[in-house]
């Protein structure tokens, strides 16, 4: 095998993979990335048996064939070459050379034959979603995926399509680790399955390699779909696959409080950088801090005996009874962070039940926060 790539196009294909190759596998070709070339171009493929890519890019091929090599040490030796045309050469007992302008690398490959096969995704089993939309539900839930290995029903981000009582679609992903719960909601127009209907569990590790993706071009359309136990992915000629999580996610409506008639009204920006200011010196275990709401005002304050204390107030909305409640401040700040309007609302019923924040004027966006105990 022989071809001619810029050097531009191969580091950013050997980069993109870098978070999906397992380096502490038991099977040492699961390090490397697979590198085929066909008649025009050059396809790079990398797997760790749960999540996969594969992405093709344009190269001037002499000679078809393929290799793996590892996929570390190679995007190593790629980015410190010159910016020049890299010339990749297959050799006998699976060498690989590799040669840019001056400078000439001879390295160990491993045979083609025992990668993972990687299946053909069929366009007609995906949908098509705006990847700045799955963008913004990813990072509206993510951070409350659990990473308690041994809940593994929770370790991923549930997806599922559901009608609403207008029968209209709609797109919903949650996460939880048992003490926060965040929901993201968008109206959904594609063509649904009963697999979605019922609901998925996608990997974390998927999910973090899926964001990755609607990066590349936020404006584009990316398509999703489902086939044989697993979430497939396309965005132009990039292909991605993730193993579905087998389990049972949580019944996660029961966990929506209903009762909570205690509504605050509060400057996001304000409350961003009041939590940050007083977690400073709370505990660096538990990042604690208080609440204390009443009329028009809540006042935020963390103690540690070894740091001293703290105590700022802001203006919020509300009317009611004064009240009291901690919070995790981490969790706070996660919610506030994906939360793209002025203010928010917080929903509360008492000093020890679960507490709701979401967005001012929208429902598409709900988190639920377990209180600390005082």
């Amino acid at each position: 095998m022989e071809f001619r790539i810029d050097k531009e196009i191969f580091l950013k294909a050997l980069q993109k993979v870098q978070g999906i190759i397992e380096r502490r596998s038991s099977m040492p070709i699961l390090s490397n990335v697979l590198i085929e070339a066909g008649e025009s171009d050059v396809t790079i493929i990398a797997t760790d048996l749960e999540v996969g890519m594969k992405s093709v890019y344009p190269a001037t091929v002499t000679t078809c064939g393929k290799i793996t090599v590892g996929a570390k040490k190679l995007f190593e030796i790629v980015k410190e070459f010159p910016d020049l045309e890299i010339t990749f050469i297959s050799k006998e007992n699976d060498w690989v050379e590799i040669k840019c302008g001056k400078v000439h690398f001879n390295i160990v490959g491993l045979s083609s034959e025992e990668f993972p096969y990687f299946p053909v995704i069929k366009d007609e089993n995906l949908f098509g979603i705006e990847a700045s939309v799955l963008r913004g539900m990813i990072d509206k839930t993510c951070f409350a995926i659990c990473n308690d290995d041994t809940k593994y029903n929770l370790n991923g981000l549930f997806t599922k399509i559901e009608a609403d009582d207008n029968d209209g679609l709609h797109l919903k992903m949650v996460a939880t680790d048992g003490h926060r719960l965040s929901v993201a909601d968008v109206p959904f127009t594609g063509k649904s399955s009963t697999e979605l209907e019922k609901g998925v569990i996608l990997p974390r590790k998927g999910v973090m390699e899926l964001r990755k993706i609607t990066d590349e071009e936020p404006d584009g359309i990316l398509f999703f779909g489902l086939m044989d136990n697993s979430a497939a992915i396309r965005q132009d000629g990039t292909y991605m696959l993730m193993r579905l999580i087998d389990g049972e996610f949580p019944e996660y409506k029961r966990v929506i409080p209903v009762a909570n008639d205690r509504t605050v009204v509060v400057n996001r920006e304000n409350f961003m950088h009041s939590t940050r200011r007083m977690s400073i010196i709370s505990s660096d275990k538990f990042k604690g801090i208080m609440l204390e709401i009443s009329e028009k005002e809540m006042r935020i304050s963390s103690s540690n005996p070894e740091l001293g204390d703290a105590t700022e107030e802001i203006d919020v909305k509300y009317e009611g009874e004064p009240f009291t409640v901690r919070f995790n401040a981490r969790y706070i700040l996660d919610v506030l962070a994906a939360t793209e309007t002025e203010n928010i609302r917080m929903k509360f019923r008492d000093e020890l039940s679960p507490s709701i924040i979401l967005p001012e004027n929208s429902d598409s966006f709900i988190s639920v926060i377990m209180p600390m105990r005082l």
